[in-house]
């Protein structure tokens, strides 16, 4: 049995493996290329076989994301521990600053993965693909909570996309700027900015909210 096997039996050794591998991956995609570096590559990298790569990814295109596992998990639990009484832009913003945290597990390998999304196109479409699926999580969670309130489903939606934009546009702010760990409570901040704009009650209205969130969006873009 090997060490990597040994580490991977405890939800800690796992998570260790797997932050290994990310690693591995975001310095041979920086430092010898994406094209050019192979699955083989960010095994031996890690220290571990083909087979222990497969076990956490299905291919080099998903080993440089983050655990978006872990931070949808991280965002259902705050969903479901939320006191009754706790307003519910409260729980939403609590609920997406779980993530954050996520991009402090390496803030080196946070860095280069930013830089490298931006000019991987495999990259770019992971990234997309799991934006959505927040913006997915967040758009069922609201729509429970919102049933009884006019226009709840729109509600939802909307306050998903908006605050799902939002977190993003503040993590690339921050890692453009250096995403450095002191600067981290500045970003929450930034992030924070979002919630006036959320359809939450009966203000701001829906057409006011739609064109901030375009605007939003066209800045993050």
């Amino acid at each position: 049995m090997t060490a990597s096997t040994r580490r991977g039996r405890s939800a800690e050794g796992r998570a260790a493996v797997r932050r290994e591998l990310v690693s591995a991956a975001a310095h041979l995609f920086t430092e010898q290329g994406y094209d050019e570096t192979t699955v083989d590559d960010i095994a031996t990298a890690a220290g571990v076989g083909r087979r222990t790569f497969f076990r956490y990814f299905r291919g080099k295109e998903d080993a440089l994301s983050p655990d978006h596992e872990r931070g949808l998990a991280r965002i259902a639990e705050v969903f479901d521990a939320a006191h009754p009484t706790e307003p519910l832009l409260s729980v939403v913003l609590r609920a997406a600053e779980t993530v954050f945290d996520l991009y402090l597990d390496d803030v080196d390998v946070a860095r280069m993965r930013f830089a490298l999304v931006r000019e991987v196109p495999a990259l770019r479409d992971r990234e997309a693909a799991s934006v959505h699926l927040y913006r997915r999580l967040f758009t069922r969670e609201l729509t429970t909570r919102l049933s009884d309130v006019d226009d709840g489903e729109l509600r939802a939606a909307v306050t998903g996309a908006a605050v799902v934009a939002a977190h993003n546009q503040a993590l690339r702010r921050w890692l453009a700027d250096g995403g450095r760990t002191e600067d981290l409570d500045a970003c929450r901040e930034h992030f924070r900015r979002v919630a006036p704009m959320l359809p939450l009650d009966d203000e701001p209205g829906l057409e006011d909210v739609v064109r901030r969130l375009e605007a939003l969006e066209d800045r993050a873009g």
